[in-house]
């Protein structure tokens, strides 16, 4: 992306890209420039914006992104980057609460989340709890 050589990044090069206007991420010691997807991610752009400047390898698997997120990676490359410079430009989920919360919105990639399957089957089986519990009272008081 606007970038012709694919060189060797430093980790404070990279954290220099950190707002809405020029963002920039680290998955897997590769840095890629995000700043055309921010409006497009699936989770919103807080989830990057959380992460730009910064090495989100931790955050992209755990999110569980599918082969499709990684093939898009691709399209946003930069370049490498030296894991020798990396000192504290790791992420700091603390500082953006809720952060697989907010990413697990939707999971574009690999259809919906475990989170969501979950609440949905919460929303089946709570009432039908309810209804157990309320006949067998029903029964035992009158």
């Amino acid at each position: 992306m606007g970038v012709d050589n694919k060189v060797l990044k430093t980790y404070d090069e990279v954290s220099l890209h950190n707002n809405p206007k020029d963002c920039w991420v680290i998955v897997n010691a590769k840095a890629y420039n995000v700043t055309n997807f921010l409006n497009d991610h699936p989770g919103g752009e807080e989830v990057l914006l959380a992460a730009a400047g910064k090495d989100a390898s931790e955050e992209f698997e755990e999110a569980g992104h599918g082969s499709a997120a990684r093939l898009m990676l691709d399209e946003f490359y930069v370049g490498e980057t030296d894991p020798s410079t990396k000192i504290n430009a790791t992420l700091d989920t603390t500082s953006s609460t809720n952060f697989l919360e907010k990413h697990n919105k939707i999971d574009y990639y690999q259809g919906k989340s475990s989170r969501q399957n979950n609440v949905k089957l919460l929303q089946f089986l709570v009432p039908i709890v309810i209804l157990l519990l309320g006949s067998t009272l029903f029964k035992f008081l009158y």
